[in-house]
């Protein structure tokens, strides 16, 4: 029956997005555009934070500019290194975590984005980009990239988790919000009670966006949700077998309600790693050769109060992520035909 349903899915889901001269499939080519529309009627109703969501690390490093400064993020040795071409040049290598775009993360099935922000020195205009040692896109066109892809699919609903500012003061910080507003206005979903949200939930108010934002500047908004609502505790480990018990032990301990839960299914190279591993970059050192068993973990889970809610990876297009987090909703419905 498992096997049937899941048949159906990629039926439903598992379109090309778009055309392969190949004519193979890779994991950044499957459609999962709509499948959160495309869950079984019993599911519309069920807790988000009772879902496996696939969600994405860095999510907007797919580009990084090597010609502008170096982060406020960074250390003043690492600023006074960069002033070395060649320093960037490497430093990119290890600031990319993701090779899709927003669009091609959101057609690839990924819901939850993990944002980092920053003004940019000697700006004047108070422009916001995206930050991860260098300085990304605009974030004003990472949301109207983002808009965009809603607009034409009405029933997904995406989480943008806004956990790090850098050099941003009061007046960046309602510079952003209202960017947030203007891209998304009536898609906004309010903050409430966690468990209220559901997908049938958010269809009839015709919202689609959550938005985190780990800063107490969030109080003055209603739309903006406080950032200890999405908890995403972070091992910090270079080892995949430390990693996993991570991951096992903050889930165990995850609370069953009052908040969504991240599961950063990530490995963090350190000093040493980056110094082994220099012109390989972080794909090539650490993630390659790591990420399959990271998803013969995520294999083994099941979605619940108690279970895996999101999760997220590096370079999610390198396995296939997405759909192997989406497929864990299944379980879901075995449990529902096993009650009735």
């Amino acid at each position: 029956m498992l096997a049937f349903r899941k048949a159906r899915r990629k039926l439903r889901m598992g379109t090309i997005c778009s055309p392969n001269p190949s004519g193979t499939k890779a994991a950044s080519e499957v459609c999962n555009a709509d499948w959160m529309a495309s869950l079984p009627p019993h599911l519309h109703n069920v807790p988000l934070s009772n879902l496996a969501i696939p969600g994405s690390h860095d999510s907007f490093s797919y580009w990084v500019d090597e010609k502008s400064p170096v982060g406020p993020d960074q250390t003043q040795a690492v600023k006074r290194l960069a002033r070395i071409s060649l320093v960037k040049k490497l430093m990119k290598k290890w600031s990319v975590t993701q090779n899709l775009t927003f669009r091609e993360q959101l057609e690839a099935g990924i819901r939850y984005f993990d944002l980092r922000v920053s003004s940019k020195p000697g700006d004047t205009d108070q422009e916001i980009y995206f930050i991860h040692g260098l300085f990304g896109i605009k974030v004003w066109d990472g949301l109207m990239e983002i808009d965009a892809f809603l607009t034409q699919h009405p029933q997904e609903i995406i989480f943008l988790d806004f956990n790090h500012f850098y050099a941003m003061d009061e007046a960046h910080h309602k510079c952003l919000v209202l960017r947030i507003q203007e891209a998304f206005g009536s898609k906004l979903c309010p903050a409430c009670s966690v468990e209220s949200m559901t997908l049938q939930s958010l269809w009839e108010k015709k919202c689609q966006v959550l938005i985190f934002y780990h800063c107490p500047f969030y109080k003055q908004y209603p739309f903006l949700w406080p950032g200890k609502k999405i908890p995403a505790p972070w091992a910090n480990t270079t080892s995949v077998q430390k990693l996993i018990l991570f991951l096992e032990t903050t889930l165990s301990e995850r609370a069953p309600r009052g908040a969504f839960h991240v599961s950063q299914a990530i490995l963090t190279p350190r000093v040493k790693t980056i110094a082994r591993g220099l012109v390989g970059g972080l794909k090539n050192t650490l993630v390659h050769r790591n990420l399959p068993a990271i998803l013969d973990w995520v294999k083994t889970q099941k979605p619940g109060a108690m279970g895996v809610n999101i999760i997220t990876s590096d370079f999610v297009d390198l396995v296939d992520f997405a759909t192997t987090v989406i497929e864990l909703n299944d379980l879901l419905e075995d449990q529902a035909l096993t009650k009735c």
